[in-house]
This record gives structure tokens, sequence and C-alpha cells, in this order.
């Protein structure tokens, strides 16, 4: 069974790659006009409708979603989303899901430039780009992204793994970005989030695409910042790391 679900994954995902390219290739310019004829409210409304055509293409491969979460989060705050990190897919997922709380997130500054879409939205959409080989130019960013995201009452989605899992076992978390945005905006409610499956999407490299893969996301209960970020993050990493299955 295995091996004819791989085989049929072979000319589905040659069609999903068709829709999710022609995607980019539409929301590229429909992004620049709502961004420069609409304003920033516009531009993020296009990157949400974007995002749910995005986890829509996904359905060519028998993927499906499920979201879970019994916490009510506050739209009039900001929020930093801390996530487990699977495949490029999680983005997606965060971003329309929380929508409503207006998610920003924080890159790597390589995909600022060249892909379609995305790294336009990356650019001009409230997130930043960080260069994690240089930290004269990573801090003052996420410092300055800190008090953007408290100033306006936006969120910002951190992956503290740094590098996306290929198994779905989570990474240790790397505590120097979490620690800047916690000091740099102290009244946001940090919230955990955990994903499952989306690696699975990826286990054969890039191409095939996995298939009939059930993704979800899980909201863990919210946590405030306190005056012990150590134990704070032990308590962000462990709520992730046991709502993840592997």
């Amino acid at each position: 069974m295995g091996a004819i679900k791989r085989v049929i994954s072979y000319p589905l995902s040659i069609v999903f790659y068709l829709f999710f390219g022609l995607t980019l290739a539409v929301f590229h310019p429909l992004q620049w006009m709502g961004k420069n004829l609409g304003g920033t409210a516009i531009h993020r409304g296009v990157v949400n409708v974007m995002n749910l055509f995005l986890l829509r293409c996904l359905h060519i491969l028998g993927v499906t979603f499920s979201f879970k979460n019994k916490y009510k989060l506050p739209k009039d705050r900001s929020l930093i989303i801390v996530s487990n990190h699977q495949s490029m897919f999680d983005i997606p997922l965060i971003s329309w899901y929380l929508r409503r709380n207006k998610p920003k997130f924080i890159s790597k500054i390589e995909l600022g430039k060249g892909i379609p879409s995305i790294s336009y939205n990356l650019k001009h959409g409230g997130n930043v780009l960080i260069d994690r080989k240089n930290p004269k130019q990573s801090i003052p960013a996420l410092s300055e992204f800190g008090k953007f995201i408290a100033t306006h009452n936006f969120s910002a989605v951190i992956f503290p793994e740094g590098t996306r899992s290929r198994n779905g076992i989570p990474k240790p978390f790397a505590p120097t970005g979490l620690k800047i945005l916690f000091k740099n905006a102290p009244n946001a409610l940090v919230v955990p989030v955990a994903i499952n499956n989306s690696w699975k999407l990826l286990q054969y490299g890039n191409f095939p695409m996995g298939t009939g893969i059930h993704l979800t996301l899980e909201v863990q209960e919210p946590l405030t910042i306190d005056k012990e970020p150590e134990i704070l993050l032990e308590k962000i990493e462990e709520r992730i790391t046991l709502a993840v299955k592997t």
C-alpha cells in the first residue's frame, strides 16, 4: 500500500506544484496593488486570502487539516506565538488560523528575495528578516520587531528550533530570540502552538510530496511574561513538546 501511495504521489505532486506556483504568481501583483493602492490593512487581507489558497492547494494531495483551541486569544493585545517547526507549510497554517491576531513572522534573511509573493510579504508585511550568522544585525532587528508588535498589538511568530525538524521530533529550543522578544514586548501574551504531521509532506524531499496526510495545529494554554524567563522558556518548550506526536 505504501508503494502504491508513493507512485500516486508523483502525478499529484506535479499538479500541486502547478497550482502552488500559480497561486504565488497571481498573488504577487495583488499584494503590490493591495499595499500601494489600499494600504496596510488591504495588503493584510490579500495575504490572508493567499494563505487560504495555499492551504487549499494541499487538498490536491489529499491533505486535510484540523485546528484545536480551547482558549480565547485577545485581539487587542500583542502575542508572542511560539511554535515547533516541521515544514514551510507551518506558515500558512498559522497565518490563516490566527489571522485575526495579525501574525508577523521572524524569517531568515535569505527568504527576503527571489520567491514570488512570499518574499514580497516578508519585506513589506511587517515581518522581520534576520541574518542568523550576524548577531550585530539580528539582535537589533529582533529588538525593534518586539517593540513594533507591542506598539501595534500585532503577533510575533517565532520558531525557536531555528530550522525545521525533518522527522517531527522537536529540536532543542534556542532561547535568544525569545528572550529578546520578552524584553521588548513585556506585556505580550505568550501562546505556545504545536503542529503535527507537516513534516510528512516533505518526507521524500521536495518531490514527490507526501499524500493523504492530516495536519493539526493545537493552541496550548497562553502564558504571561514574568521576571524569570528561564522558567517560562521551560514551560513553553515542555507544553509544545508534549503536544507533538511522533
